[in-house]
């Protein structure tokens, strides 16, 4: 009998909850995987919304993942600069199948220094800070660079976990889990990206995000000159 699939999604405070939701119900439907919530301590995790989240292993205790996963939100901007962090997911870098992240989750792993010369995605407010880590933006929903997968902005996490199903297992598995999640999306508006959003739309969010990019550009400056 096979080894199940060790796969592994950190968490942190201030995490976008369906960064990493999203990928956690498409790997708790592969049979055969086993799927740890990883922080440095079981104690509960505080999301950006009003859920909380229960790790179920420690950094020190989780075993060699095939798959390591990096969820974004708010909270990245710490994680690029916590040590622990960075060498956790450096030391299960050099074991893991798969190198991953979702949305902002991609900083992280460019803060390690895991995504040098690799094509990757982000959150499309955080994509011009990925070139600081010497990774190549690319501007698509999920990018595929060799054993390192990323997702875009937050929704993207399910697109980007069936896309990681079908080349761990195949298609047909990564078909079955998204008709029994039934995700057939069909948005009610056509303004889920930059290029699509009404002007006004996408005005009034850059003015928003205008308020806490200062505050990540500098984290990311500081990452960026730690890694050299």
């Amino acid at each position: 009998m096979s080894a199940p699939l060790q796969i592994g999604l950190v968490i942190f405070p201030k995490v976008t909850q369906l960064d990493m939701t999203g990928p956690l119900q498409v790997f708790s439907s592969l049979p055969g995987a086993k799927v740890h919530l990883i922080w440095k301590r079981i104690e509960p995790v505080a999301s950006d919304a009003v859920l909380t989240l229960t790790p179920t292993i420690t950094f020190a205790d989780c075993p060699q993942l095939d798959v390591i996963c990096v969820p974004g939100g708010a909270g990245t901007d710490d994680m690029v600069n916590d040590e622990e962090m960075l060498d956790f997911l450096r030391r299960q870098a050099d074991g893991a199948k798969y190198i991953t992240s979702v949305c902002t989750g991609s900083l992280v792993l460019g803060a390690a220094g895991l995504l040098r010369g690799y094509r990757a995605t982000t959150h499309w407010t955080a994509m011009e800070f990925l070139g600081e880590f010497g990774a190549v933006p690319t501007k698509s929903r999920v990018v595929v660079d060799r054993n390192r997968v990323t997702g875009g902005g937050v929704t993207a996490g399910i697109d980007f976990a069936l896309t990681l199903v079908s080349i761990l297992v195949d298609r047909p598995t990564a078909e079955a889990i998204q008709l029994r999640l039934e995700y057939n999306p069909a948005p009610p508006f056509n303004a889920g990206s930059p290029d699509a959003a009404p002007p006004d739309v996408l005005a009034r969010m850059q003015e928003r995000i205008a308020v806490t990019q200062p505050r990540r550009s500098e984290a990311i400056h500081r990452a960026a000159a730690r890694l050299g």
